[in-house]
């Protein structure tokens, strides 16, 4: 049985999130609840591990637990992925991976409420996005 890791993250937009993972792969695939979930493990076994936001075990692979984020008392999100699925495919990198399609998401929605357009965005040979924004005065 896979032991759940709870890893502390400084994600706190849950529609940011949704839609970095969508980015990453999970389009369709992500549950969003009111009050944490069970996490299933990866024999389908009811787990004590809750979570807000699910991506359920048959959409990551045939050995695979569920992933989940868990919300804080701090309003951020701690991600809960098991020891296999880190060591298999959902590791620090997939995790880093997903932060910066986070901030990507925050920075689309938060730049017109301040008042600024997107001038320019491109992304870089190594995965970075480079985003111009300005405000016309």
């Amino acid at each position: 049985m896979s032991h759940f890791t709870s890893i502390k993250t400084e994600i706190r937009d849950i529609n940011a999130l949704v839609k970095a993972l969508e980015d990453v792969g999970f389009k369709d695939k992500v549950e969003v609840h009111e009050e944490a979930q069970k996490l299933y493990g990866f024999q389908g076994d009811l787990r004590e591990e809750t979570a807000e936001v699910v991506i359920r075990r048959q959409y990551l692979g045939s050995a695979s637990n569920d992933i989940g984020f868990k919300k804080q008392e701090d309003d951020s999100y701690e991600a809960v992925i098991s020891s296999y699925d880190r060591a298999y495919k959902y590791s620090q990198q997939w995790l880093n991976q997903l932060t910066q399609r986070y901030g990507y998401h925050v920075l689309m929605a938060t730049v017109p409420e301040q008042g600024f357009t997107i001038e320019e965005e491109e992304t870089l040979a190594d995965g970075t996005i480079r985003v111009l924004v300005g405000r016309w005065v």
